[in-house]
């Protein structure tokens, strides 16, 4: 399978550039931008290549019939959007009970434009005290894969400047709904 999709990804005209430092048992990856239904699935096949096994979180709605299946086989976590449920504390509790854990994050929460990034990857990374993992896609390039890993301090706004600087530069798939420069004012 992995031959498989490293055909795939070659046919498409991608490559990985960064991968996952072999000491990195766990991590909260932030997977940006996301602009795209194109992104889920290259990024998706991208870190299946890499060997990393992980989860991801999806609207709850997603999970109907066959595809709530399927996508549970892929590592996806259903979400209920409309009521807190204490995401952060139950990721937390799956970082603690494994020995390795990767979770997917798209701090934009949404492939439309929008000013701010939600802050709670950044909220997990330190409750379960766990690095970030700053992945990209860039569709310029057609290159992807982790761009870097990130211990948070705990100050975010410092912390934010860096993400700020490592996503510079790289281009989306639909440029106009990727917004850097306002995302460091977000409420919580």
């Amino acid at each position: 399978m992995k031959y498989f999709c490293k055909l795939l990804l070659k046919i498409m005209g991608w490559k990985i550039i960064g991968v996952m430092p072999h000491d990195v048992k766990k991590s909260v990856i932030v997977a940006a931008p996301h602009t795209s239904n194109w992104d889920f699935i290259i990024g998706r096949i991208a870190f299946y290549i890499m060997r990393i096994n992980v989860g991801f979180l999806i609207k709850k709605e997603s999970f109907v019939g066959p595809l709530g299946f399927i996508l549970k086989k892929m590592g996806a976590i259903p979400v209920d959007r409309r009521k807190n449920n204490r995401m952060i504390d139950q990721i937390k509790t799956k970082f603690d009970q494994s020995e390795s854990f990767h979770i997917i994050i798209t701090p934009e929460g949404t492939r439309s434009l929008v000013k701010n990034w939600r802050k709670g990857y950044y909220h997990i990374a330190t409750s379960a005290n766990v690095p970030i993992a700053l992945s990209y896609m860039d569709y310029k390039k057609k290159e992807g894969g982790i761009k870097e890993i990130l211990f948070p301090s705990g100050d975010y706004e410092k912390d934010f400047e860096k993400i700020k600087e490592a996503y510079k530069g790289v281009s989306a798939k639909y440029p106009e709904k990727f917004n850097l420069s306002s995302m460091y004012r977000e409420e919580a």
